[in-house]
């Protein structure tokens, strides 16, 4: 298995744990015997997961709330775990929203905290834990990608191409270690029904309608097939036989007549 097995001392590290995919993929984790620190700002509801976690598999749920943004809270991780007696043998990094629109009309302020979410703070928790997995000989890493890494997305500029830098820093990374004992997966969902559409500025009725229904996946089906693609040692994982279809498109479709498909379709450009 390239999931590390489960230890007292063991943790798996799951930002963005409070609702959504994040969530899901902590009860995945938890219901494998995996004790868990849950990660995101809304301290109620990472501490209601907790319990219902200690409570339906019997594990250690820790609770870090915290914003992803800051830099000198997340350098603080390491030092909080380690006086917890805990080691970090899975690192999951969900972290993330979208920002919708043009860039010539964005908000210079929200596009750059995004940025930091889904760019930055990835870099630097890997920067961070993946050294003592290194050390130790074992350990696994989930970087929440998309398949919106697979194509330019007008309409979300930004968000595409940090999905596209995590896919790629996920594979080359993966290259580095994997002889270490140490696995590095990316995850490409297609449309999830969460919370994220919303948070991103879209209404419901315009997140339902941007893709086929048969293209959306629940989340605790995408978070179930994501840990199952850690304990194969998978290096991408698309759930959903359509997206896996629509993603190997957008590798292979000339890209300006893509973009300018997407350009022409995407809502937030209409």
């Amino acid at each position: 298995m390239a999931l590390p097995p489960p230890s007292p001392t063991s943790t798996a590290l799951v930002t963005g744990a409070s609702s959504g995919i994040g969530a899901a993929l902590a009860r995945e984790l938890a219901k494998r015997g995996h004790g868990v620190t849950l990660v995101a700002r809304r301290e109620a509801r990472l501490t209601e997961l907790a319990a219902e976690l200690h409570k339906a598999h019997g594990v250690r749920s820790e609770v870090v709330a915290l914003d992803l943004t800051d830099a000198a809270a997340r350098g603080g991780l390491l030092g909080t775990l380690a006086e917890r007696g805990l080691t970090v043998d899975v690192l999951v990094n969900n972290a993330g929203f979208t920002t919708t629109g043009p860039v010539h009309r964005s908000d210079r302020e929200r596009e750059m905290a995004m940025i930091r979410t889904d760019v930055e703070a990835v870099v630097d928790l890997c920067s961070v834990f993946l050294p003592g997995m290194v050390e130790r000989g074992r350990g696994a890493v989930l970087n929440v990608a998309s398949t919106a890494a697979f194509q330019p997305l007008p309409g979300q500029a930004g968000y595409g191409a940090s999905k596209a830098f995590v896919l790629s820093y996920s594979r080359a990374v993966r290259a580095e270690v994997r002889a270490r004992g140490v696995t590095v997966t990316a995850l490409c969902p297609g449309p999830v029904k969460t919370e994220f559409a919303e948070t991103g500025g879209f209404t419901q009725e315009e997140s339902e309608n941007s893709l086929p229904k048969f293209m959306w996946l629940p989340a605790a089906e995408v978070a179930r097939i994501a840990v199952l693609g850690m304990e194969q040692g998978k290096g991408v994982v698309i759930p959903g036989f359509a997206n896996r279809v629509g993603a190997g498109f957008a590798r292979t479709a000339p890209h300006q007549v893509l973009a300018a498909l997407l350009a022409r379709q995407h809502p937030a450009l209409k």
